[in-house]
C-alpha cells in the first residue's frame, strides 16, 4: 500500500492513520474513553456525562427503551430519548449532600453521647462504691441491733418471770396450785376418757385463756399448746402444756381463777423492760428495711454496669428508655437491653423477646441487637426479634417487619450508629 513512499514518509503516514483511528474511536458510541473494546462481553457503555457511567447489555441498545440517561443507547431508534443526566446528577448530589449533613450532625451527637456515657459510667461506679459502704455500715448496725434486741427481750422475759413467781407465791390464786400440784394429777384431770393421753378435743374442752374463760380455744391454739401435736402422752405433756399452765400467764384450766400474768403486765418495771425490747425490735426492723433497699439498689446497679454498652459506652443512654411505633392495629415497644413487646388494640401484650446479646459481625458488632425467648407462637416457633441500628440525628423506632412467622426485624435510628467511615458515593461532577 505504501510501496512508493520513503521510509520517513511511511512512518508519518502510519502515525497519522493510527491517530485518526484513536480520535474516531472516541466518537463511536458504547466505547469507554479508556479505549477498551467496543462491546466487551456484549455490553454497551453509557458515558452519562454529569451522572454515573455504567454498562448495559448490548441487547438493550436501540430497543426503543431509554436505558442511558444521555440517550446514547437509542441513537438509531425512533424513540425520542431526552438527556436527563444533568438533572439526575443534581438530584443525587443533593441527596448525598443531605446524607452527609445528617452524618455530620449524627457524628457530633454521637461524640456528645459518648462523653455523657463516660461521665454517667463513672458516676454509676462511684454510686456503687458509696452504696457498698452504706451496705457495710448497715450490716454492722444489724449485727449490733440483733444482739440488743435479743438482750432486751431476754431481760423483759426474765423480769416478768420473777414478778409472776413472786406474786404466785404471795397470792392464793388457783394458778399457784400448779406450783404445788404434780403434773400427773393435772394430766389425769385433763384426760377425760382415761386413755393415757391428752387430745386436742380434751384441751379445747378444759383449757381456756386466763383472761377470758368463756373463750374457746381454736384447734390451732390447742395444737400449739401440745407442741404441734394432736395427741400427747404424760412425758410430752410435761414439756408442752404443763409448762404453759405453770407459767399461768396465758392459759389455765377452766374454773380456776386468778390472772397473775395479766397483773404482772401492769408492773412498771416490766412495762419499761417490754418497752425497751419493743424499741430495739423496731430499730432492728427499720435498719433491716434500709439494708434491703440498699441491697436491691446494688443488685440493679451491678446488673446495669455488667451490660455491654459499646466500646466507648455510647449506648449507655439507651438503658431504661423505651421506643414505640404503631403499625396497623399493633403498638410495638422496644426497650433496649430489656425486652420487645407487641400490644394489640384489645390491650393484650405479647413478648417478642428479651435482651440476648449484640449480634453484629466482628467488624460491625454494635449494629444488631438480638432479643430472644419471647412467647411461643400458636403452632409455631418462639418469638424473636432482631433490631438493626441505623444512623440518624434522633433516636427513634423507624420500622417493624415480620419476614417470617414470629420472627421480627426492627430498625432503630440513633446517632450512636453513625460511622465516619461512611463515604460519599462517586458522582461525576461534569456539567
Amino acid at each position: 500500500m505504501f510501496t512508493n513512499c520513503s521510509l520517513g514518509h511511511c512512518h508519518i503516514i502510519i502515525a497519522v492513520v493510527l491517530w485518526s483511528i484513536c480520535v474516531d474511536s472516541r466518537k463511536i458510541r458504547g466505547i469507554s474513553l479508556s479505549c477498551t473494546a467496543a462491546c466487551p462481553n456484549g455490553r454497551f457503555y453509557c458515558t452519562n456525562l454529569g451522572y454515573r457511567s455504567h454498562y448495559i447489555p448490548s441487547s438493550r441498545v436501540n430497543d426503543g427503551i431509554c436505558d442511558c440517561c444521555d440517550a446514547s443507547d437509542e441513537y438509531r431508534s425512533q424513540t425520542p430519548c431526552q438527556n436527563t443526566c444533568r438533572n439526575l446528577g443534581q438530584r443525587e448530589r443533593a441527596e448525598v449532600e443531605g446524607q452527609m449533613r445528617v452524618l455530620g450532625e449524627g457524628l457530633r451527637l454521637k461524640q456528645q453521647l459518648i462523653e455523657e456515657g463516660v461521665l454517667t459510667w463513672r458516676e454509676k461506679q462511684a454510686q456503687l462504691r458509696d452504696l457498698q459502704r452504706v451496705s457495710d455500715d448497715l450490716q454492722t448496725q444489724l449485727d449490733d441491733l440483733r444482739k440488743e434486741e435479743a438482750r432486751r427481750k431476754e431481760e423483759a422475759d426474765a423480769l416478768r418471770e420473777r414478778v409472776i413467781g413472786a406474786r404466785e407465791t404471795a397470792d392464793n390464786s388457783p394458778t399457784s396450785h400448779y406450783r404445788t400440784e404434780s403434773p400427773i394429777s393435772v394430766f389425769k384431770e385433763l384426760d377425760s376418757n382415761r386413755d393415757g393421753s391428752i387430745t386436742v378435743d380434751e384441751v379445747q374442752a378444759k383449757v381456756s385463756p386466763v383472761q377470758d374463760e368463756e373463750h374457746a380455744l381454736s384447734e390451732d391454739e390447742a395444737v400449739a399448746l401440745l407442741g404441734g401435736a394432736h395427741r400427747v402422752d404424760l412425758s410430752r405433756f410435761e414439756e408442752t402444756l404443763w409448762t404453759s399452765l405453770r407459767t399461768g400467764d396465758s392459759v389455765t384450766i377452766k374454773g380456776r381463777h386468778g390472772v397473775p400474768g395479766s397483773l404482772a403486765d401492769e408492773d412498771p418495771n416490766i412495762k419499761a423492760a417490754v418497752s425497751a425490747a419493743e424499741k430495739a425490735a423496731a430499730d432492728l426492723k427499720r435498719v433491716e428495711d434500709a439494708y434491703e433497699t440498699v441491697y436491691m439498689e446494688i443488685r440493679d446497679l451491678r446488673e446495669k454496669l455488667s451490660l455491654d454498652y459499646g466500646s466507648e459506652r455510647e449506648f449507655l443512654f439507651l438503658h431504661n428508655q423505651c421506643f414505640q411505633l404503631k403499625v396497623h392495629e399493633y403498638i410495638y415497644e422496644l426497650c433496649p437491653f430489656s425486652q420487645v413487646t407487641q400490644k394489640s388494640a384489645s390491650g393484650e401484650v405479647v413478648s417478642l423477646g428479651k435482651w440476648g446479646s449484640w449480634a453484629g459481625s466482628p467488624e460491625k458488632q454494635y449494629y444488631q441487637m438480638r432479643y430472644e425467648s419471647g412467647e411461643p407462637c400458636w403452632q409455631g416457633p418462639t418469638r424473636n426479634t432482631m433490631v438493626m441500628l441505623i444512623c440518624g440525628t434522633e433516636t427513634a423506632l423507624r420500622s417493624v417487619k415480620e419476614p417470617s412467622k414470629c420472627q421480627y426485624v426492627m430498625e432503630l435510628q440513633t446517632p450512636v450508629s453513625c460511622q465516619p467511615a461512611l463515604r460519599q458515593r462517586g458522582i461525576h461532577s461534569e456539567l
